[in-house]
């Protein structure tokens, strides 16, 4: 598929797909475009004559033509043959260390079955962090830049080791040259002013985890005892994001089950309260799970989704924008190909460590014995594994070459195809779907404030 083309806002958008280059056309473009590759003028001429004159139909041909000719339509991938020819060694140039297998919370949703990741509950040593940010430097070879998300479970169940694997790293970064830049995912629980403290300073981004409305959050995020977390961490989480000035990064995110099918109310709750970076994200679960989402579910998530479109271009307007992660997409042609094509470099350039020092291709995958790459301690015992991610691209997904917004998704998330088809290369069909309403709602949101 070479090119995609749909309509919103108002505005006839089409996709070259190959070079990502965005057309907005009038309707007599849109129209002829279904039939340019397919038949002569002639033919076109006959097919549209009803609808518009024939001097409006040639001068569409023309335009088309001529855009064409210039590469700007029905391009031709530039990738293919770079990507299949490439066996260069891969560097790992992000880990996410599990720094605890453990939970205060227990999140009816949760993929890491209440922190425990189906194992033993565990909290990371120092020792393990310390040996892990020594295995990332070790294994980033030219890279100077590597990231490092502190992860859980609830990661601020460690927090003394979270202070001194940070310490270890700055320490290294000396050393070796190299720039560490740590993320944290928390729960917001736990804050207080020495974490928050912390955080600001030693965080070059910080995940703070609201599901949103009260009641929507209340009845998934919640402690052991069933009782709800809002009340407690949406002060702390404002408090957490007041002190994220002069450009720090955070986002705080959510996720929306089949018991908030209506997250736009979510998305606007969040919003309202004042915070500028929101993700709020579809759930993945089995099938037979309450909370999962189904087939017949997603006409109503595409419509919160074009609802959230339409009012984030009005509050942009207003001045009164916030950024909505799932349509943060870069339309000049970001990010870079290799990502396009791969993804997240789950298993080659990114893993997951957990608290024994067991190197997994993501968080993911902790704790199927069958996804196990290796050990801090020992190195990677499984080359074949990382060829097999490092191969995972869509060009090796058959699906994803007739998709047209491959190069937006990359072939989707590695776990997610596994955990729903057994295999990394059959892309996760109702994920691919909403990834492509989000797709079509982040280019019309930028066709439509560069149009305005």
């Amino acid at each position: 598929m070479k090119l995609h083309k749909f309509k919103q806002m108002g505005m006839n958008i089409v996709i070259d797909v190959n070079s990502g280059a965005i057309h907005i056309v009038d309707d007599i473009v849109y129209d002829v475009l279904d039939y340019y590759k397919y038949k002569d003028l002639s033919e076109i001429l006959l097919n549209l004559k009803d609808k518009y004159t024939e001097e409006q139909i040639e001068e569409a041909y023309n335009e088309i033509k001529q855009l064409e000719e210039e590469g700007l339509l029905y391009t031709e991938d530039p990738y293919k043959n770079i990507i299949l020819n490439d066996n260069g060694p891969s560097y790992i140039k992000a880990m996410c260390l599990n720094i605890a297998h453990d939970c205060n919370l227990k999140c009816k949703y949760c993929f890491a079955s209440e922190g425990d990741y189906k194992g033993e509950r565990k909290l990371m040593s120092p020792e393990v962090g310390k040996r892990a940010v020594d295995f990332v430097i070790e294994n980033a070879g030219p890279r100077k830049n590597v990231e490092i998300d502190l992860f859980g479970g609830e990661p601020l169940m460690n927090f003394n080791t979270v202070k001194e694997i940070v310490e270890y790293a700055r320490k290294r970064e000396k050393e070796t040259g190299k720039n560490i830049r740590f993320t944290i995912t928390t729960n917001a629980t736990l804050l207080n002013d020495e974490k928050m403290e912390f955080i600001d300073e030693n965080m070059g981004n910080v995940v703070l985890s609201i599901d949103g409305r009260k009641e929507v959050n209340d009845k998934i995020r919640i402690r052991y005892d069933g009782t709800g977390t809002f009340d407690d961490i949406l002060p702390k989480i404002k408090a957490m994001v007041e002190k994220r000035k002069e450009g720090k990064q955070y986002y705080v995110r959510g996720t929306f089950t089949r018991e908030n099918l209506d997250f736009y109310n979510d998305v606007m709750m969040l919003a309202d309260e004042g915070f500028k970076e929101i993700s709020i994200e579809p759930v993945v679960l089995e099938d037979k799970h309450p909370l999962s989402l189904r087939e017949e579910d997603l006409d109503t998530i595409f419509e919160q989704y074009d609802k959230l479109a339409e009012e984030i271009v009005n509050r942009e307007k207003q001045g009164k924008g916030f950024k909505f992660y799932h349509f943060n997409i870069d339309v000049n042609g970001g990010p870079c190909v290799y990502k396009r094509i791969s993804g997240c470099g789950a298993g080659y350039e990114y893993v997951a460590v957990t608290p024994d020092g067991d190197i997994y291709p993501c968080h993911q995958f902790v704790g199927n014995e069958e996804f196990k790459l290796g050990n801090v301690f020992d190195g990677i015992s499984n080359d074949e594994l990382i060829k097999t991610f490092k191969n995972g691209h869509i060009y090796n997904k058959p699906k994803c070459m007739e998709c047209w917004a491959r190069f937006y998704c990359s072939g989707g998330c590695q776990a997610n195809n596994y955990s729903f088809n057994k295999d990394i290369h059959i892309p996760y069909e109702l994920g691919c779907k909403m990834m492509k309403k989000r797709v079509e709602c982040a280019i019309a949101i930028k066709a439509k404030l560069m149009e305005e």
